[in-house]
């Protein structure tokens, strides 16, 4: 009974297991940097996916809050909506039912600089004539630019892209 009081008095704990009282977190960033590279490599990747040759233009870029819907025209004169083709027979519709026939919502056209520019105004015009309002057309700025007009706008857009209404 003598030796169990000098240990403090509790015979109980002498025993027992300790729960360790640091975490270790070299795993968790571990993770966390891999995750950063990944993302940092797949921003760029995030712009609209279909490629088309974009021509040049000296207008002072647009800059909107919300996120348009963009339609755009690849250089064998396919339509897509985003990233998904459509028949032109089908786009008025579709954008219908994108955009709930809300005739505000923003459209953006984008045209590759190798079609014929008949094909580029046939588009706007069955957009337009659907009844939507706010339809541009989008350019890239010349090589050189500064990327701000006299005027003080905005640079272009996150994907380099100018927007000219």
């Amino acid at each position: 009974m003598a030796a169990s009081s000098l240990d403090g008095g509790s015979p109980r704990l002498a025993g027992r297991y300790q729960p360790m009282s640091a975490i270790n977190v070299t795993p968790f960033v571990d993770v966390m940097l891999v995750l950063l590279v990944v993302f940092m490599v797949a921003a760029p990747l995030l712009t609209v996916g279909v490629p088309v040759d974009l021509p040049q233009t000296q207008a002072p870029p647009i800059t909107e809050p919300k996120e348009p819907l963009v339609i755009t025209i690849n250089g064998e004169g396919h339509l897509f909506i985003q990233e998904t083709e459509v028949p032109t027979e089908s786009l008025v519709p579709r954008l219908g039912a994108i955009t709930g026939n809300n005739p505000d919502a923003l459209l953006y056209v984008r045209g590759d600089k190798a079609i014929n520019y008949g094909r580029v105004l046939e588009v706007m015009s069955l957009v337009s004539s659907a009844g939507f309002r706010k339809v541009s057309l989008i350019a890239v700025p010349p090589k050189g630019a500064t990327g701000k007009a006299a005027s003080g706008a905005a640079p272009p857009d996150r994907s380099g892209q100018t927007v000219k209404r």
